[in-house]
């Protein structure tokens, strides 16, 4: 019983070294992942040494860090995680960009074959929507990207 309380003695005097070690581990966890979480995690464990060095017990210390860390997940993320992306920037981008981007053929769009220059200055080969043949001169717009190959449809001049 002796060896018992003396790990427990052990265990309490250096509890404050075990809440660094899992705050440092927390915080590189988080510097690899950017999701908040860990972060969140860190500011528990940091909870839990201030009230080690308060000179709570280590089971107590244990609960009052764990509760910390999900009022922290719960409550502090979302906010955090909202205004970080408040600045994202809102044009769309890569093949999002191009999709009902508007072109004119350049050889005739079947389903299996054809050409189209977009407004973007770009010239991909394209085909038919639903297969209905689009001939040269036509206006379209792109409805979906397979591949390298746009994927089009037919539209009025006024849509152009």
């Amino acid at each position: 019983m002796d060896d018992f309380s003396t790990l427990i003695t052990v265990i309490e005097d250096w509890a404050w070294v075990g809440w660094l070690v899992l705050i440092a581990l927390f915080l590189v966890i988080e510097m690899l992942t950017l999701d908040m979480t860990f972060l969140m995690l860190s500011f528990g464990g940091a909870v839990g040494l201030l009230s080690d060095l308060v000179g709570l017990p280590v089971w107590a210390q244990v609960i009052i860090a764990g509760a910390a860390a999900a009022a922290f997940i719960l409550f502090l993320r979302p906010p955090l995680l909202q205004r970080l992306s408040r600045d994202e920037d809102p044009t769309p981008s890569n093949l999002d960009a191009l999709l009902d981007l508007r072109g004119v053929v350049l050889q005739d769009v079947t389903q299996a074959s054809g050409q189209v220059k977009l407004s973007n200055g770009d010239t991909w080969t394209a085909r038919s929507f639903d297969g209905i043949p689009i001939p040269q001169g036509s206006h379209v717009a792109v409805t979906e990207i397979s591949g390298a190959t746009a994927i089009v449809h037919p539209v009025t001049e006024e849509d152009f």
